[in-house]
């Protein structure tokens, strides 16, 4: 049985993902049966509602990006569900431009930019995710962009030596996921403004 380090990766983010939906998706329809029964009110209630809803969006999101791409379609009503709950009350707003299906794959190449952009976003802003006949491109704009070169060459070259922190994985898989589906990375960066395109 043979699997590479970046499939295992993606074959664990997806059993974590999947396990964990349940239960939260669980807590959430027992806070909804609580505030139809009057039994529990108040601010307490709405930060738990706020807290599981926001878990559900990002489990939603690590499952694309972190998880198994296969070779399905995901349509764009789905896709847009994912970005609209993730951005709900979150320092980043996610917005994605295609009306159409698009491959797993490459959806999950988008989340992966996106999570790399969002670390250069120390203040926020909102990440634009475009999809045209060359290929697609995720750009992100905020008030001030802070980009560590060794950790941002590390994503269009071998040769860049970084150490990569769980949080910072996204520069590790996104250049795996390129290089399986035969895509080549560029990123571009101005004062305000960075993308990444593949």
């Amino acid at each position: 049985m043979g699997v590479d380090s970046a499939n295992l990766a993606a074959l664990v983010g997806s059993r974590i993902c999947h396990d964990l939906i349940s239960p939260v998706g669980a807590i959430n329809n027992g806070l909804e049966l609580l505030g139809m029964s009057n039994s529990l009110e108040g601010p307490e209630l709405e930060l738990i509602s706020d807290s599981v809803n926001n878990a559900n969006a990002r489990i939603r999101f690590f499952r694309v990006a972190f998880g198994a791409a296969g070779e399905q379609e995901l349509g764009r009503m789905e896709i847009a569900s994912v970005l609209g709950d993730v951005s709900k009350g979150a320092r980043i707003n996610y917005n994605w431009s295609s009306q159409e299906a698009a491959a797993r794959r490459d959806v999950r190449m988008a989340f992966l930019a996106g999570l790399c952009l969002e670390s250069a976003l120390p203040y926020g802003g909102t990440i634009q995710i475009l999809r045209s006949t060359d290929g697609w491109t995720v750009t992100g704009e905020g008030r001030k962009i802070n980009v560590d070169e060794n950790l941002w060459a590390s994503l269009t070259t071998d040769a860049a030596e970084v150490e990569i922190t769980p949080a910072l994985v996204q520069f590790a898989l996104l250049p795996a996921a390129a290089r399986e589906a035969d895509k080549q990375l560029s990123f571009n960066q101005s004062l305000e403004k960075i993308s990444i395109s593949f």
